[in-house]
């Protein structure tokens, strides 16, 4: 049996350099913002925003800006497919790709794995009222939509989460060498 090796340590920042640095100019308007957890980068830029003149409708410019993400989205396959294949030798990580054009967003390839859980008998009667009501086909598809709602509405409160533990690794990093 192969044992499966850690990623290395990479911070946000240091992939967000590497792909700045192998992005081709023109591609964005702004150096990527990159994302990443063990098992996955990405990688998010913005596109330029389209210009259809002062009487477009709300309506016309999301749907110009959905199709600029997709256009880029094809025009840059091949390159981004390259990108990625020496992203993911080198960091060992799946790369994932996203694009924002005027508040339009879109994200593509990105992975979706599975996560266990033992859940006591009021947890899971949370997740089948969830699918008795339509709203999830399954448990586990109730479980994502329940860290979507935890993640929308106490984003606040999940981002003091993260920045206490950036500053614990930035302690752990100024401590002594064991």
């Amino acid at each position: 049996m192969k044992s499966q090796q850690a990623p290395p340590t990479l911070s946000s920042s240091e992939a967000g350099a590497w792909f700045a640095g192998r992005i081709p100019d023109g591609w964005f308007t702004a150096p990527p913002r990159v994302s990443l957890d063990n098992d996955e980068i990405l990688v998010f830029g913005t596109l330029p925003d389209v210009d259809l003149g002062a009487g477009a409708s709300d309506a016309d410019r999301a749907t110009a800006r959905r199709s600029r993400i997709a256009g880029w989205r094809e025009d840059t396959r091949d390159r981004r497919i390259q990108i990625a294949g020496e992203a993911q030798h080198r960091f060992r990580r799946k790369v994932s790709w996203a694009a924002d054009c005027g508040g339009e967003e879109a994200a593509f390839t990105t992975l979706g794995l599975p996560v266990m859980t033992r859940l006591r008998m009021q947890d899971r009667a949370v997740l089948d009222t969830l699918i008795d009501a339509g709203v999830a086909r399954s448990r586990s598809e109730a479980l994502a939509w329940c860290v979507r709602l935890v993640g929308r509405h106490q984003a606040e409160w999940i981002q003091s989460l993260r920045d206490a533990l950036t500053a614990v690794e930035q302690a752990r990093g100024q401590g002594p060498e064991a």
